[in-house]
């Protein structure tokens, strides 16, 4: 059975580093405090930006592994948009003071009957803006890098560097079996004979 010592403890080293980065980061959001407005989306910008250092670890050294990383689009459209769409929605609907939209929001949620709804998780600020930044670095993807295809070098006529295999395929073997085979030689003929003594002409 195949073991993978290094490979097991360096994830693990980069795991247990991301998680002590997006500690700082929700250290640092509650030094900053959710007093005002300003300070209330400062907060959340910093605890969804520990959700996105979570979710990135796993693409630490996605390079050493042959792979590049990409945005998935249908991650990001059915995953991704609806977060944002519902996180958004009820971290403006619930936001201290009156800020951005707040208002307007506040009243269509009120107006469909989903206010109790959007209290209730709104208490939850610092879950949903960390589930925004997990959600983002989510629709990150590692996908194998393109293979850079060439068209193999050949010695050819004056001029000519390269060209497709198989177009050539067919001269070149008929080059080496022309080589391999030889001049014609006429057939033997008798002493006094030539060639065309042989064919005889009709008799009446």
């Amino acid at each position: 059975m195949r073991r993978y010592g290094l490979y097991d403890a360096s994830r693990g080293l980069t795991l247990a580093l991301a998680a002590a980065l997006a500690g700082l980061g929700l250290w640092g959001a509650t030094q900053v405090g959710m007093q005002t407005t300003g300070r209330f989306w400062l907060s959340m910008l910093i605890v969804a930006g520990a959700g996105l250092v979570i979710a990135l670890a796993g693409h630490v050294g996605t390079w050493t592994k042959g792979l590049r990383l990409r945005v998935s689009p249908g991650t990001f459209v059915l995953a991704f948009l609806p977060v944002l769409v519902v996180s958004g929605w009820i971290l403006i609907a619930t936001q201290p003071g009156t800020g951005w939209e707040e208002g307007r929001l506040h009243s269509w949620s009120n107006s469909i009957g989903i206010f109790g709804v959007v209290h209730s998780i709104g208490l939850w600020h610092g879950v949903l803006a960390f589930a925004f930044g997990l959600m983002l670095g989510m629709s990150f993807d590692g996908v194998p890098a393109p293979a850079e295809e060439t068209a193999p070098a050949y010695a050819g006529e004056a001029g000519t560097r390269a060209a497709p295999a198989a177009a050539d395929e067919p001269v070149t073997a008929e080059r080496r079996f022309a080589g391999r085979r030889g001049p014609a030689t006429p057939p033997a003929t008798r002493t006094g004979e030539t060639p065309w003594s042989r064919t005889r002409t009709p008799t009446r």
